[in-house]
């Protein structure tokens, strides 16, 4: 005799009750490991008064760039504001380098790879944070909360970001992001990011979801108001505040002179600064913006384009008092390694999509729905002299973070999700 058949209906009633739970679970991870955008500014940890206060301090830097006479210290006290999609994972790589090699004390995230952003950054997110803790080094993603970092560090900790110019900066946000934010999956057309400039108000919603990656991102990474109006006093204020808080703002187009000005405040050897270009996006998937497009871009992120001219023009002052010569020498130097490291560390010398990365342990995080993050796959044979500074540098940011010792229990969690679902 023949089990007895399961009526439809009831299949499908137990398909959907599962796909419900299922879905649940997933929403109930995804908004852990997404804090909502409108949570309010974080209140200063409780323990304020215990900051940071370590016994003996490091001595005060030397500007040799304004010509000072002497030897000065290297730097091992560094706030890095990590702003999105501005060569910031790169400069990332070299301060884990620099923090593993001196055997300094990172402020790491608790769970994920960044500090709960886009909430405001607060002490008790650090790992193992305990009130009076103090750090060297604290570089991984935040929104900016100026107080409650600085109680994390010493007194004379060096605070450096890096900008990008804002219309290609939107550009490569929307493209990278895009998929999480849900007002822009109205859009149909074959260019999304033309069909979304051409009426912006039509798809950005300031209170949407997700919706701080699509204007003025680099305000909004500072920890300031994406949302102000442009002719705002508070405007220029802001500005100048993070010209008070930050003593170097580096520039994404002019990575290489970013960085000898970096190495000069710090004190750094040429080694401290090479680099490979990490978390690069295939050019093939990012169509340039056009002069017209260009211009919409800039006037749709205006915040984010008064704090870059700000900042650009105070950069070549900087490059200026540095000399032009001696900064020409020194970035030709610095490409030099560079170029000579590439030859003995990577296979091919050149980076490769994701499907032909041979290595877990060199596959880099991936956008929602594409993978179209360039990685690299090592030489199979290194000298004993340069394997471990080669795997270190072409080493992405999650496995880095893993290896210093972050506990990123959250985004190993979404990865495996992601995985299993295939996005």
């Amino acid at each position: 005799m023949l089990p007895p058949q399961k009526k439809p209906w009831e299949s499908m009633a137990k398909g959907l009750v599962l796909g419900a739970l299922f879905t649940s679970f997933l929403l109930l991870v995804y908004s852990y490991a997404v804090p909502p955008l409108h949570a309010g500014l974080a209140s200063t940890t409780p323990e304020a008064a215990a900051s940071c206060s370590p016994p003996v301090l490091e001595p005060e830097a030397v500007n040799r760039a304004n010509g000072s006479a002497g030897e000065c210290q290297p730097r091992r006290n560094i706030v890095f504001l990590k702003t999105h999609k501005t060569a910031s994972s790169t400069l990332l790589n070299i301060l884990f380098r620099f923090g593993q090699k001196h055997r300094l004390k990172f402020a790491f995230p608790n769970g994920r790879n960044d500090f709960d952003y886009p909430t405001f950054f607060a002490r008790s997110l650090v790992q193992d944070y305990r009130p009076g803790a103090c750090f060297n080094i604290i570089c991984n993603h935040m929104r900016f909360h100026y107080d409650e970092v600085r109680g994390l560090v010493p007194p004379n900790a060096i605070f450096i970001t890096v900008l990008r110019d804002p219309a290609r900066l939107f550009e490569s946000s929307f493209h990278y992001f895009g998929p999480v934010v849900p007002l822009t999956w109205k859009l149909s057309g074959g260019d999304k990011l033309a069909e979304f400039l051409q009426d912006p108000d039509r798809y950005y919603d300031p209170n949407g979801f997700n919706a701080h990656y699509l204007r003025n991102l680099l305000f909004f990474d500072l920890g300031y108001d994406n949302g102000l109006d442009p002719g705002s006093p508070q405007v220029q204020e802001h500005i100048l505040e993070v010209e008070r808080r930050f003593h170097l703002v580096l520039l994404q187009e002019y990575f290489d002179e970013s960085l000898v000005l970096l190495k000069d405040l710090l004190c750094w050897e040429l080694e401290d600064v090479l680099y490979f270009k990490l978390n690069a996006r295939r050019d093939s998937l990012v169509p340039r913006l056009s002069g017209e497009m260009y211009g919409r871009a800039t006037a749709w992120n205006m915040l984010d384009a008064h704090l870059y001219r700000h900042f650009n023009a105070s950069f070549w002052r900087k490059v200026e008092a540095f000399g032009q010569e001696r900064m020409a020498r020194e970035v030709a130097a610095l490409r030099h390694a560079n170029e000579r490291m590439r030859t003995i560390c990577i296979d091919g010398g050149h980076a490769v999509d994701a499907a032909a990365i041979q290595d877990e342990a060199m596959q880099p995080w991936q956008p929602l729905g594409t993978k179209s993050i360039l990685g690299y796959n090592l030489k199979k044979s290194i000298g004993q002299r340069h394997a471990q500074l080669c795997r270190r540098m072409l080493t992405p940011e999650i496995q880095y973070l893993m290896d210093l010792g972050a506990n990123l229990w959250v985004t190993k969690l979404w990865k495996f999700i992601r995985d299993f679902l295939r996005w």
